[in-house]
């Protein structure tokens, strides 16, 4: 299953639609356009981190873990500040989000406007995903490193036999690098 599917069931997608009053297919495109740039965001920060994933399991704590993505399923309107301060962490500044968002029209159609909106439910939607699979509790220590580190070039897949968690997930033909399959995926939902 890809990490877009995982969002579609968790009824995230579905709740960002509703919110947005857009359709569901809409919305699916949009978050496959955007994921790319989310994940892309995340390897950054964490090679960024002089502690790698420890650290960046203790951002997605601060950021709120896996209660991000309860928030965007949740009953009550999504909390998009929340969302807001991933990007920041991730992005470095509202330009690159802008740019995600213009890159992300020019893919899907959908207009740069609505893509700034979807961006930040997305991002809370990855990084709750993300939190939630590494085990906060842990710290992000060894499960966030198999759930990423087929994202980061394979750099901790230690104990989970080969990529596990997120990047198994993304590694959609197998061949031990996600990041073919991330870029495809969203050429692939927009024909």
């Amino acid at each position: 299953m890809s990490i877009l599917e995982i969002l579609q069931q968790s009824g995230g997608i579905g709740t960002m639609a509703k919110e947005l009053g857009i359709n569901e297919n809409v919305a699916q495109a949009g978050a496959a356009a955007l994921l790319p740039a989310i994940l892309g965001g995340f390897k950054k920060t964490t090679q960024a981190q002089p502690s790698g994933l420890d650290g960046l399991g203790g951002l997605l704590g601060q950021l709120g873990g896996g209660g991000l993505l309860d928030s965007v399923i949740g009953t009550q309107p999504t909390p998009v500040n929340q969302g807001n301060e991933v990007l920041g962490q991730i992005f470095g500044s509202k330009e690159v989000s802008r740019t995600v968002a213009a890159g992300a029209e020019q893919q899907t159609g959908i207009s740069s406007d609505l893509l700034k909106k979807m961006l930040p439910v997305v991002a809370m939607m990855v990084a709750g995903y993300m939190a939630k699979q590494g085990g906060e509790s842990s710290g992000g220590g060894g499960g966030l490193g198999g759930l990423i580190g087929g994202l980061l070039g394979g750099g901790s897949n230690t104990s989970s036999g080969g990529l596990g968690g997120l990047g198994s997930l993304l590694d959609l033909d197998g061949d031990g690098n996600p990041l073919d399959d991330i870029i495809g995926m969203a050429g692939k939902l927009v024909r």
